[in-house]
């Protein structure tokens, strides 16, 4: 069994004495994983850096088996953010976050195409809210999309201020009432409202972080991934907030 299509790979794992398994999130096959022969040689090493666009062939001989990968670098986003640290930790935590979040072999075009479109906005400025608009792409492709498009309580298209924990539904400011303490913050960029200051992408960071973890990781008895823990405190130190993973409680 052979396929070829466009990828972008997510992880690595060292595997013998110069190869290495290469998770790949692939236009239409959706996050395959196969080994790359001579992976850590220094003329493939780039090859298995996340956020590489690439080419792929897969070949094994059972559907089922792990495989092989040919791979073919079309761009090497990581490599071009070296001198950026805060962007590509920003990389690393989307890879990381599709790496886990994403079943193995399930088509998401969606996700791949949402997330070429990200990995291309990593040298312009509005990144960061791309970003978040990316991990809410995420989550309504595994099925648990925020409805920010009305007030859970009133019904109401106006002055949407906050997201409810517990449904992911958005909240006006009349309808939060007392309750208002309670309620993550909805940052206005996500319903084309307002600016992304940084203070208000760490508002948007905390949103996905909460959902991410509730719907996504906690099912499994999973924290968030490592990377995207740290790409929230690294970003939150640079908007000079605090902006932890912890959510309101539900």
């Amino acid at each position: 069994m052979e396929w070829s299509d466009r990828g972008i790979v997510l992880a690595a794992r060292p595997h013998g004495e110069s190869g290495a398994v290469i998770h790949v999130l692939c236009q239409e096959q959706g996050r395959f994983a196969g080994m790359l022969h001579g992976a850590q040689s220094s003329r493939r090493r780039g090859l298995s850096e996340p956020g590489t666009m690439v080419q792929a062939h897969w070949q094994a001989r059972l559907a089922d088996h792990l495989g092989n990968w040919q791979l073919e670098s079309t761009r090497q986003f990581a490599a071009e953010l070296l001198d950026e640290p805060l962007r590509l930790a920003g990389l690393q935590a989307v890879c990381s976050l599709a790496q886990e979040a994403l079943p193995e072999r399930e088509p998401h075009e969606d996700v791949f195409f949402a997330t070429e479109a990200l990995l291309n906005t990593f040298d312009g400025e509005f990144w960061a809210p791309v970003l978040i608009k990316w991990e809410t792409k995420l989550l309504e492709s595994l099925g648990f999309g925020l409805d920010l498009t009305k007030c859970a309580a009133t019904g109401s298209t106006e002055n949407l201020c906050f997201v409810s924990p517990k449904s992911g539904r958005a909240v006006s400011a009349e309808g939060a009432g007392p309750y208002k303490e309670r309620l993550l913050p909805l940052p206005g960029f996500l319903i084309g409202q307002g600016d992304a200051s940084p203070e208000r992408v760490v508002e948007g960071l905390r949103l996905t972080a909460h959902f991410l973890q509730k719907h996504v990781f906690d099912v499994t008895n999973r924290p968030l991934p490592v990377a995207r823990i740290r790409f929230q405190d690294s970003y939150s130190r640079f908007a000079g907030t605090s902006g932890t993973v912890d959510a309101p409680d539900d």
